[in-house]
């Protein structure tokens, strides 16, 4: 006689290596389309046709590619809002859904954080979908102010002190190499 105790777990499973650099190569930078493309008009139907907007026309934004084990996993995309203020955006992080539990939206967030940092930045705020609230919080982001509609869909506004440019710089570097994920 034998009991059920759930499904079968391998002893160990290897986690994915997590790398996030910065996208630089036209690509690069397709690959970030493509990704929130996929994300943010097919799966969500945030956007009907396309999420771009100016900040990818005019240049300003700085995308950030996550990769688990070498392969394209994720993005996100930020970009200096006030820099008088060091005040910086974050947001359009999307996970291939393949990759949503390989652990690579944390890195990303982080790398998006510590670039801004690196860049002088101050504080970062980002539109956060409801559903996510709580990962952001547990990354030290803090919500601010009520809820909001923001592209068509409730979300919480949020905000994340940046680390200083040393400090950036020495997380940004590192996250390329896959030897930290934390910021």
């Amino acid at each position: 006689m034998s009991s059920y105790a759930g499904p079968v777990r391998p002893m160990h499973t290897p986690a994915a290596a997590v790398t996030c650099r910065r996208a630089t190569t036209l690509a690069e930078l397709a690959t970030n389309r493509q990704i929130r493309q996929q994300v943010f008009v097919l799966e969500q139907g945030m956007f009907a046709d396309s999420d771009l907007d100016d900040h990818d026309d005019d240049g300003s934004a700085i995308c950030i590619l996550g990769y688990c084990d070498d392969v394209v996993a994720g993005t996100v995309r930020l970009y200096e809002l006030d820099a008088r203020a060091g005040l910086w955006q974050g947001d359009r992080l999307a996970v291939l859904s393949q990759f949503r539990t390989s652990g690579v939206g944390s890195p990303l967030v982080r790398c998006a954080v510590a670039t801004a940092g690196s860049l002088g930045g101050r504080v970062m705020v980002a539109h956060i979908q409801l559903p996510n609230v709580r990962f952001f919080t547990r990354l030290g982001w803090a919500p601010v102010g009520e809820r909001e509609i923001y592209a068509g869909r409730p979300h919480q506004q949020m905000r994340i002190p940046l680390p200083d440019e040393r400090q950036g710089a020495a997380l940004v570097e590192a996250m390329a190499r896959g030897t930290t994920s934390s910021a």
